[in-house]
């Protein structure tokens, strides 16, 4: 097949695999996807591989290590501002279920970073993400490029096979049955989800997706509903997030069965290790000691080079002679937010987002990139940041420029192949199977050049990488 047909095939298959529901916006009635399709992969060097076979055991200590950092701030062990900036703009209810022994040792399942490759040849950490999107779309686009002899990373089944064994491990049994409950607020992944239940049962790991109302509570467990008959629950995917529990039916009862140890619930309810406000903490100076001796010799520095320097937007006023650590303008130390304001566009290569548990904090919704904004819209931000303090606290984070690659794309407007300066955004997909990370595969959202929020938009490139040989 020539490129051409290589796009219209993956074009024609993608319906067959049923990941995306009919209504589609602003894409060419033609086109089965919600991004342009490409005839190959995103290629990486073995180098690069090795880089992300080490990234993930990392992030699990980082997770680790943060869960042990919230759990002994809130027991005083730690500086309690520590909790206290966690738990911030969270509901009472929503902040003890986090904290439950039931759950103290408990971490996401999947962790899924948002990652730049640098103009400089590094790569930059920018966000963390344990209930991510496009587990399942991933792993279509993995088989159906591997069918055109690409040696995609994770091979045909890497994702599918990567989440099966975490949720075996999670159920310590060889054959559970896994419900991925999806919100109605998560509805667009619906269909993506579906396709990975299919898969999933199809590798030996019996699976329904299902919305929230649809699964059924009893005293000794959960169960759902199917064609045949009733059928008992051992692990929930929580495909929803804690900032939507009250539009959510039946939450109350999957964390009670979760409490009661009827089930496994994955992610747990832990809304903490889901904030962008881990990474400002990584960088906190008082807390460095913490950091080396839990993350050890190895992560500690690996980290230090890929988190960008981050901090919390905290609007309470500093004492004269403090300064914001580690923030300066032309050699100058920041001690007052406002100093921000007045910058230059050239100074403020700078990045302001929700830190979570929020609408907002998905996403590019609510990203506001400095340089890339008058300066009426960058203080708006930054009042608007400041001003959210108290329900939803926002980060300030270096930015960094993605490096700039060309990729084909089919046009079905024209009917032709185009070439697209672009700049990507890589998203590896690490399963967690006990004191284990497994790497699933890799995504690639490689964006026009000129933007410079990175995300799956519609005029996006998304492939999986593959290994260059």
């Amino acid at each position: 097949m020539d490129v051409k047909q290589i796009c219209l095939f993956i074009n024609d298959e993608i319906p067959k695999e049923k990941l995306f529901s009919s209504e589609k916006r602003d894409v060419h009635p033609d086109c089965n996807t919600s991004w342009r399709i490409s005839p190959e992969p995103f290629w990486i060097s073995q180098e690069d591989l090795n880089w992300f076979e080490e990234l993930g055991p990392h992030l699990l200590s980082f997770y680790r290590a943060c869960n042990l950092l919230y759990s002994q701030s809130a027991r005083g062990i730690q500086p309690t501002w520590v909790a206290e900036y966690l738990d911030i703009g969270k509901p009472e209810n929503v902040i003890q279920q986090g904290r439950m022994n039931r759950f103290k040792s408990q971490l996401p399942g999947v962790i899924r970073p948002d990652i730049l490759p640098t103009t400089d040849n590094s790569k930059a950490i920018t966000e963390l993400d344990s209930i991510p999107g496009f587990i399942g779309a991933t792993g279509c686009l993995a088989r159906l490029y591997t069918k055109l002899g690409y040696p995609i990373i994770g091979g045909k089944d890497g994702m599918v096979n990567g989440y099966a064994e975490m949720i075996r491990a999670l159920a310590k049994k060889d054959d559970p049955t896994l419900a991925i409950v999806v919100s109605d607020e998560s509805e667009d992944y619906r269909p993506e989800m579906v396709w990975l239940a299919n898969a999933l049962c199809d590798a030996g790991l019996r699976t329904v997706a299902v919305k929230p109302h649809e699964v059924i509570f009893t005293e000794e467990g959960l169960l759902v509903q199917t064609e045949d008959s009733k059928i008992d629950i051992d692990v929930v995917y929580r495909f929803y997030e804690l900032f939507d529990l009250p539009n959510i039916p039946k939450a109350e009862l999957i964390f009670y069965s979760a409490k009661k140890r009827t089930v496994v619930l994955t992610p747990p309810p832990k809304a903490y290790l889901e904030e962008k406000l881990c990474l400002a903490l990584f960088h906190h100076p008082s807390l460095q000691p913490f950091w080396q001796r839990q993350l050890g010799k190895k992560t500690y520095p690996f980290l230090q080079e890929a988190i960008p320097q981050t901090w919390i937007l905290d609007p309470r006023p500093l004492p004269p002679h403090a300064v914001i650590p580690n923030l300066e303008i032309d050699n100058m130390p920041v001690t007052d937010w406002q100093q921000l304001s007045k910058v230059t566009q050239k100074q403020r290569e700078l990045v302001i987002k929700p830190s979570g548990f929020s609408e907002f904090a998905w996403g590019s919704r609510g990203v506001k990139i400095g340089h890339d904004l008058p300066t009426e819209e960058w203080e708006a931000a930054i009042e608007n940041g400041l001003a959210s303090f108290e329900k939803t606290p926002h980060v300030l984070q270096q930015f960094h420029t993605a490096e700039r690659v060309r990729m084909q794309y089919y046009d079905f407007e024209t009917k032709d192949m185009q070439e697209m300066p672009a700049r990507p955004l890589l998203r590896p997909y690490y399963f967690v199977v006990g004191d284990t990370v497994k790497l699933g595969g890799i995504q690639a959202a490689v964006c026009p050049a000129d933007k410079k929020i990175l995300h799956g938009m519609v005029d996006s490139i998304i492939v999986p990488c593959a290994k260059r040989e």
